[in-house]
């Protein structure tokens, strides 16, 4: 089996790569994320499914199979030791449980990977594996999670969970993603769970869409709001529902654009944080996915009437990307050498607005970051699920 294996990844990564000339407006994606995907492949078949009922949560209100996280920026407060936790912005405490967060993340990375690699290769394996971990997750009665998020990023001492807490199940942005690929494309396996995943879905949907977190995270004006539309979309677009993926587009335009995003391409909501620089890169490549998502390439270009635009922000950004000692603000407060990835907003941005440039620049940075922070600003991590 071991050798059958060696050979097949040999064979796949001979096969030639057409990757973009400098400047070129198009790129071979497929050949790019084959190289990049099938040196992973064995690592990702044996990955096991780890859902949150096997990660004891001690603080955690709910039961076992209810996500439970909590704040990232909340700290004890030394004036009152045994008190509420109290807010440093942009600090991260090593200390809060991410076991949760953590379990969903590697969900979100392990199952898109596979689809990816079983829409490259046709191997059913791939599939099969992918089908172990939504079974997992969404099916198995002892093991799914509890399509809710009431419990999310909770501060100690102050309450049980918030709504900006919604933004962690934007990790599973691909997994609904990999679940419309296996549905479109008849995968080994998925027709016998099909409906239980998107019952899930269904279920989850529901929460975020009139739950009163899902309505108050719904309506930040900033990275929160930009998260919550890119998830009602992606599990809308699995589930066909036509209505909420209209709602979206009408949200991205009416209300998104507008007031994120200035003329001139900044995103003054995310430059006032104390992490500038990440924070603007990591709302932009959500507001890119969401764009091409729900409209491709002319929801990426279009403006309103006083300029603003997603590709206007790209064009801000870009130069920065590419040369981050130009960054006009302080460093950020953490994490600052973690950035730039592969950030997908110059992939979509770029076949939107045929700039090769941006195509290259996207090759050339990282797709595979390691440090956990960094990983998990980076969930639009397989261009193919999108594509």
């Amino acid at each position: 089996m071991i050798a059958r294996r060696t050979l097949l990844l040999a064979t796949l990564l001979a096969a030639p790569a057409a990757w973009a000339r400098p400047g070129a407006t198009t790129i071979d994606v497929r050949a790019i994320e084959r190289r990049r995907l099938l040196p992973q492949a064995e690592a990702l078949l044996a990955a096991e499914p780890r859902t949150v009922a096997a990660v004891p949560a001690p603080r955690s209100p709910a039961g076992r199979q209810d996500y439970y996280s909590e704040g990232d920026y909340w700290w004890p407060d030394p004036a009152s030791p045994g008190g509420p936790y109290v807010r440093r912005d942009g600090r991260s405490n090593p200390d809060k449980f991410d076991g949760h967060r953590d379990a969903l993340i590697a969900f979100g990375r392990t199952v898109p990977a596979l689809a990816a690699l079983w829409n490259l290769t046709a191997d059913a394996r791939f599939a099969d594996a992918a089908m172990r971990h939504l079974h997992a997750w969404f099916v198995d009665p002892k093991t799914r999670m509890n399509p809710n998020l009431d419990h999310a990023q909770a501060i100690i001492g102050v309450n049980s969970g918030r709504a900006i807490g919604v933004i962690d199940t934007l990790q599973i942005v691909e997994v609904a993603r990999a679940a419309t690929l296996f549905a479109r494309r008849n995968a080994p396996g998925y027709a016998a769970i099909r409906t239980d995943v998107e019952d899930w879905f269904a279920s989850y949907l529901g929460w975020l869409t009139t739950s009163p977190f899902g309505i108050e995270e719904r309506d930040e004006k900033n990275n929160h709001g930009s998260c919550w539309l890119l998830q009602a979309a992606s599990f809308a677009a699995l589930l066909g529902r036509a209505d909420i993926l209209a709602d979206a587009r009408t949200r991205l335009k009416t209300i998104i654009v507008p007031t994120q995003i200035a003329p001139d391409g900044r995103q003054p909501l995310e430059l006032a944080r104390t992490k500038p620089y990440a924070y603007s890169l990591f709302n932009l490549d959500v507001l890119a996915a969401s764009a091409w998502l729900l409209g491709g390439g002319e929801l990426i270009g279009w403006k309103t009437a006083d300029g603003r635009s997603i590709a206007g922000a790209i064009a801000w950004m870009a130069p920065y990307i590419a040369g981050k000692g130009k960054w006009p603000r302080a460093p950020d407060v953490e994490y600052w050498d973690g950035f730039p990835v592969r950030q997908p907003n110059l992939l979509f941005g770029g076949l939107a607005q045929q700039r090769g440039d941006w195509l290259t620049l996207w090759q050339r940075l990282d797709p595979d970051p390691v440090v956990g922070e960094v990983v998990r600003n980076f969930p639009v991590r397989q261009p193919l699920l999108w594509l």
